[in-house]
């Protein structure tokens, strides 16, 4: 049944949900968008799951969705929803399987007119460096206990073993290193799947991107932008690990929520509450499975510098390759927000959204005070992708939260009847844009028709204030597992 007639305009980029559409609401549901956008999550029943996730026990304000909203486990991708860290509960299913999956953006020196004879050769040497595609394993051979102590200290553990640089810690959320995380929490069968995964990128949407920065706005200055720059784009998550420790705390959620007592609208909402024994140990797992993508990333930053330096001959250093940011859009972080007037501390899902901090936040490094955090918003591997920064406006409206990426428009099982791989690559190739592809079934499931426009998305973000629009890039070449 359509939820459109219950929904109510607040602004050209904002729509309420009541908390009389459904009962058990405790509180609003606030969707981001236009009217088309609205109409898809209404068709694929992620409006529903705004309304579900306003039923969970002690959340406050509002069931927020991102524009580039859609269907998930649970929560909707695209879902942000704060609860109180004394009364309320920790989902994993607001946070997701692929725990910290994210995104960074290393930048270079160098110009497309200075790169574009060598970039064939250099995807090329990223294909054969980078370890892609389900279940690949990675470069590196770990010990247990070298897996626990990148669980235990993030990327600083990778730092000091000399893969990647001292001054990407302070490029990262949270410096890299997510508090509280306990390696003891984390079963053997997650570390087990995560072990030899370290610098992978995975499958899915997960990707590398070269791509040149086609349009630079004021700020872009600011943060080492230019227009005409070649970059490269990271987007992977946590692995085998996140999912399992995912996979391991529904179960042991599913088991004690009959102790707590709740009623929720959909079994996928499994929860516990923030302080409970089994929402500290969740808490303390998915922090270990966070530090463990951060380092996945770093490993690949590392190779990534590598390749660029045996083909362009000079290091990585001369070559500007500096990390602008890296930032995860699928976690639940301890913050403070003001709630009716007063700062309050609150438990933030973000499932398929951004943290979008100003640069007022104590959270945000000296180096980005004047600009706000970096936002790196991945598109479709046929159009753009884009840098935004955090905004003021953002904390009141989203608890400091943006979207993070296009967000899909159909399923992957349609995308696949829609498009064949080898159509797909050869139609990306006709424009000028490089394709390094493991599996070409798995391929044609991201083609840019499965997902929304995200110069749209980017927009009504921008439009709605919760982020503003620093420098857009396109795709010169992809490599996808």
């Amino acid at each position: 049944m359509s939820l459109l007639g219950s929904i109510k305009k607040v602004d050209d980029f904002t729509w309420e949900i009541p908390p009389d559409a459904q009962e058990g609401m405790l509180v609003p549901g606030v969707v981001f968008g236009d009217r088309a956008l609205l109409e898809k999550a209404d068709r694929d029943n992620a409006l529903q799951q705004v309304i579900n996730v306003a039923c969970l026990p002690g959340i406050v304000k509002a069931s927020l969705a991102m524009p580039d909203i859609h269907w998930g486990y649970g929560f909707p991708i695209g879902g942000v929803a704060a609860t109180g860290a004394a009364d309320g509960v920790i989902s994993p299913g607001g946070v997701g399987y692929d725990i910290s999956c994210g995104v960074r953006l290393i930048k270079t020196s160098l110009t497309h007119t200075e790169a574009a004879g060598r970039l064939r050769e250099t995807i090329d040497l990223l294909n054969v460096s980078v370890p892609k595609g389900l279940g690949t394993k990675g470069r590196l051979r770990l010990e247990r206990r070298e897996v626990e102590r990148m669980m235990s200290r993030g990327a600083a553990a990778l730092v000091a073993s000399g893969i990647g640089w001292e001054e990407d810690l302070e490029a990262m959320e949270e410096n890299g290193c997510y508090a509280g995380a306990d390696p003891g929490k984390v079963s053997d069968k997650a570390v087990a799947r995560g072990r030899e995964q370290v610098g992978t990128l995975g499958s899915g949407n997960h990707f590398l991107e070269i791509q040149v920065v086609d349009e630079a706005g004021p700020l872009a200055e600011k943060l080492g932008i230019f227009e005409g720059q070649v970059v490269v784009m990271v987007h992977s998550g946590s692995r085998g690990l996140g999912h399992q420790v995912c996979t391991d705390y529904i179960e042991v959620m599913g088991a004690a929520l009959p102790r707590y007592g709740y009623r929720l609208p959909d079994r996928q909402l499994v929860c516990a509450p923030v302080q409970s024994r089994e929402g500290r140990d969740y808490l303390a797992a998915m922090a270990c499975a966070a530090n463990f993508a951060m380092c996945n990333r770093e490993a690949i930053t590392h190779w990534v510098r590598e390749c660029f330096e045996r083909v362009f001959g000079t290091g990585a250093r001369k070559l500007g390759m500096e990390l602008l940011y890296d930032v995860s859009h699928n976690l639940a972080k301890a913050e403070v927000h003001e709630v009716d007037g007063k700062p309050a501390s609150l438990m933030v899902h973000r499932k398929g959204a951004t943290r979008a901090f100003p640069g007022s936040r104590p959270e945000v490094a000296e180096r980005f005070a004047q600009t706000g955090q970096p936002v790196i918003i991945p598109g479709d591997m046929g159009s753009y992708s884009f840098v935004l920064v955090g905004t003021e406006e953002a904390l009141r409206k989203s608890f400091g939260s943006t979207c993070h990426g296009a967000g899909r428009a159909m399923s992957r099982k349609a995308a696949k009847k829609l498009v064949r791989g080898e159509e797909l690559r050869e139609r990306l190739e006709s424009r000028g844009i490089m394709v390094r592809s493991g599996h070409l079934a798995g391929f044609a499931e991201e083609a840019p028709e499965a997902y929304k426009d995200v110069q749209e998305v980017v927009e009504i973000c921008e439009g709605a204030g919760l982020s503003r629009k620093v420098a857009r890039m396109r795709p010169l070449a992809v490599m996808k597992g």
